[in-house]
C-alpha cells in the first residue's frame, strides 16, 4: 500500500471507537515517558496528525511522515538528519507498517545522541489482536500490517546498542468494533497485567543508545631501553702529543 494511503487508513481508524481507546491509552504512555527525557531536539516518526510529543520539555520537536500535515516530509529508511544529533524519537506503529522495519531502526539508532532515548509501540502478535489478525480478514488498518514479537524487536535493539530501560503492554480487551462492547470488557484492562501480563494488543519499549568508550592502553616503556643522556667531555690541554693520545685512550676505554 502507498505511503500517503497507510496515513489516511491510520487517521480514520483512531477516529473509530476501537482507534479512540488505543489512543487513549498509547497518549497516557507517551505522555508520562517523553516528560522525564531532556534534550535539545525530539522527532516522531509517523502518525503526524497526532501530537504525541504535546508533554515533551524539549523545545524544537518535529513530526516526519510521507503526507503533507507533517513538518519534515521524509523516508523514515534514510533520514534526512545528521549523525549524532537527537535526544529523542519515538515510533508510534511505524515498524509493523514497513516493508524494512530493522533498517528503520538501524537509521534511528544512527541520528540518535549517545545516551538519548527511542520509544517504541507496536502491536503484539500474541494477544486478542494478535488472533484477529491470524485467523480473519487482513484488510484496513492495522490488520493489514505485520505486527512484530517482542522477543525479534529486542534483538534488533541489542545488536543497533540500543539497550531496552522501560517496557510496557496495554490494552487487553478484544478488537471490539462499538463503545458498548468495549465497555463492556472493559473489566479486562484491569485484570489483564495481574493474570495475563504478556496479552496486552500493545506494548511499548523504551531504550537508550549504549556508546561504549575506548580505552587506549600505551606501552611500558622500559628505562634501560631509553639511551642515558652523556655529557660531552671537557676539552683538555696537553703539552706532548702522547700525552693527547693517552688522554683520548682514557676517555673511550681503549687499551
Amino acid at each position: 500500500m502507498p505511503a500517503n494511503s497507510r496515513w489516511h487508513a491510520a487517521t480514520e481508524w483512531f477516529a473509530t471507537p476501537l482507534g479512540r481507546y488505543l489512543l487513549e491509552r498509547e497518549r497516557a504512555y507517551f505522555d508520562k515517558s517523553v516528560a522525564d527525557v531532556f534534550g535539545y531536539n525530539a522527532f516522531q516518526l509517523g502518525l503526524s496528525g497526532i501530537d504525541l510529543l504535546r508533554a515533551s520539555r524539549i523545545l524544537l520537536r518535529c513530526r516526519v511522515d510521507f503526507d503533507s500535515a507533517a513538518e519534515l516530509r521524509a523516508d523514515f529508511r534514510d533520514l534526512p538528519i545528521a549523525s549524532n544529533s537527537v535526544d529523542l524519537v519515538l515510533l508510534p506503529h511505524v515498524l509493523e507498517f514497513n516493508e524494512n522495519p530493522h533498517q528503520i531502526l538501524r537509521e534511528v539508532a544512527r541520528v540518535l545522541r549517545p545516551e538519548a532515548h527511542v520509544l517504541i509501540a507496536c502491536f503484539n502478535p500474541w494477544s486478542l489482536w494478535g488472533m484477529r489478525r491470524a485467523f480473519g480478514p487482513k484488510r484496513g488498518y492495522p490488520w493489514n500490517g505485520r505486527f512484530l514479537h517482542l522477543t525479534r524487536l529486542k534483538d534488533w535493539c541489542a545488536l543497533l546498542g540500543l539497550e531496552i530501560v522501560a517496557g510496557q503492554v496495554a490494552c487487553y480487551v478484544p478488537p471490539c468494533a462499538t463503545e458498548k462492547w468495549l465497555g463492556r470488557f472493559a473489566f479486562m484492562d484491569a485484570a489483564g497485567d495481574r493474570w495475563w501480563p504478556i496479552g496486552g494488543s500493545v506494548y511499548f519499549l523504551e531504550a537508550v543508545k549504549r556508546v561504549h568508550g575506548m580505552r587506549v592502553i600505551m606501552p611500558r616503556w622500559s628505562d634501560r631501553l631509553v639511551p642515558g643522556k652523556r655529557l660531552a667531555s671537557a676539552p683538555k690541554k696537553v703539552a706532548r702529543p702522547e700525552e693527547a693520545l693517552t688522554a683520548r685512550n682514557a676517555v673511550t676505554g681503549d687499551q
